[in-house]
């Protein structure tokens, strides 16, 4: 049985080809393309973040909420401008129809 921590190590090479045929269509809204970037960064902060909260704390991530609240944090962040990125097309999309 693959372990938990395992999957999520393996599910990273998935999203690193997905963010590759995304930045190469060239047709993602940049500022989606860069909330889709943040997301990397999301994991880059949630896994040290977890390693500190098991070895000082000797608690999950999850039960450490002033911890676990500033990772998730660039997880929002990364939700908010992809929305904004999809928003902002559909805004100029809209207005090149109306021309």
């Amino acid at each position: 049985m693959i372990s938990k921590d395992t999957l999520f190590a393996l599910s990273l090479f998935p999203y690193l080809g997905f963010l590759w045929f995304l930045t190469r269509s060239g047709q993602t809204p940049r500022l989606a393309l860069i909330g889709f970037y943040m997301t990397l960064v999301f994991v880059a902060i949630t896994i040290p973040a977890g390693i500190y909260a098991k070895v000082a704390l000797n608690e999950q991530l999850a039960n450490v909420d002033w911890l676990h609240g500033s990772a998730e944090f660039f997880l929002t962040l990364s939700n908010i401008l992809i929305v904004l990125g999809f928003r902002q097309a559909v805004i100029q999309s809209k207005g090149r129809q109306e021309l």
